[in-house]
C-alpha cells in the first residue's frame, strides 16, 4: 500500500497518486497519454469518467495500475439505482476502483439515513472494487464534513475524498486533518481538487491523506513549485 512508501523524493509521490483526466472535452488520445504516463511512472490509478474505462483497462493490461471511474460527476445530484448502475457498467467494464459523488443535498438536510443507504447501494454494486465517496467539502461546514464521512464509513466505503475539483473549491491540509481525525484509521482519506505541486501534494499526505487525486501529476513527481496548502 502507498501509505507503507517512505518519501525521500517527488519521484516516490508516484505510487499515492491517482492520474486524472476528467475534463468533459477529455478525448481518447489524451486518455491514452494519461495511461502511457501511468504506466513510466508508476502511478496509483488513472481516474476517467465512465466513458473511457474500457479503453483505460485495455491501455492498463498487465500493468499494476488501477482503473478508476467516477459515479454521478460532478453533482451527486442522481438517484441511488442510477448510480449503482453506473458503478456496475464500470466495474464491469474493467474498473478497480469508483469514485462516487454522495447525495450532497440530503447530507446538508441532515438526512443522513439517505445518504447512507446512497453510499451502501454503490458499494453492493462494486462487489469486490474499491469505493472512494466524494464529500465535496467547500459546499459542507466542518460538522457536515464529519456527518458525511461517518455516513460513508457505515455504509462500507474504503475511502472519503475531499473534491471533485467542480465545485468552486479543492483539497485543503485542514480538511484533510478533519475527515482522518473522523474515520480513524480505518479508511482511506484522497485529497483531490487544485493540487499542483509536490510541496502541496507532501502537505496532504502529512495531514492524513493516504491516495492523491490530480491532472498535474507528472509535474507534482517532478518536483514543480506551487503555493503551500492551508
Amino acid at each position: 500500500m502507498a501509505e507503507h512508501i517512505v518519501i525521500r523524493e517527488p519521484k516516490d509521490l508516484a505510487p499515492w497518486i491517482d492520474h486524472t483526466i476528467l475534463a468533459p472535452q477529455a478525448t481518447e488520445a489524451q486518455v491514452a497519454q494519461l495511461c502511457a504516463e501511468a504506466r513510466t511512472y508508476g502511478f496509483r490509478a488513472v481516474c476517467v469518467n465512465p466513458i473511457f474505462v474500457g479503453l483505460v483497462a485495455r491501455q492498463l493490461e498487465g500493468s499494476r495500475v488501477a482503473v478508476c471511474s467516477v459515479v454521478a460527476f460532478p453533482f451527486g445530484a442522481t438517484p441511488s439505482r442510477s448510480k449503482a448502475a453506473e458503478a456496475a457498467g464500470a466495474v464491469e467494464g474493467g474498473a478497480n476502483e469508483i469514485d462516487m459523488v454522495m447525495a450532497i443535498g440530503a447530507l446538508k438536510e441532515g438526512r443522513h439515513a439517505i445518504v447512507r443507504e446512497d453510499i451502501a447501494a454503490v458499494k453492493r454494486a462494486c462487489g469486490r472494487a474499491l469505493l472512494k465517496v466524494i464529500i465535496e467539502t467547500s459546499f459542507l461546514t466542518d460538522d457536515e464534513k464529519v456527518n458525511a464521512c461517518r455516513a460513508a464509513q457505515d455504509a462500507g466505503a474504503d475511502f472519503v475524498k475531499t473534491s471533485t475539483g467542480y465545485g468552486g473549491g479543492g483539497a485543503t491540509a485542514p480538511d484533510v486533518r478533519l475527515m482522518r481525525r473522523t474515520v480513524g484509521a480505518e479508511m482511506g482519506v484522497k485529497a483531490a481538487g487544485g493540487i499542483r505541486s509536490y510541496e502541496v501534494a507532501l502537505a496532504m499526505i502529512e495531514a492524513g491523506a493516504t491516495r492523491i487525486g490530480a491532472s498535474a501529476s507528472v509535474s507534482i513527481i517532478s518536483g514543480a513549485k506551487c503555493t503551500p496548502a492551508a
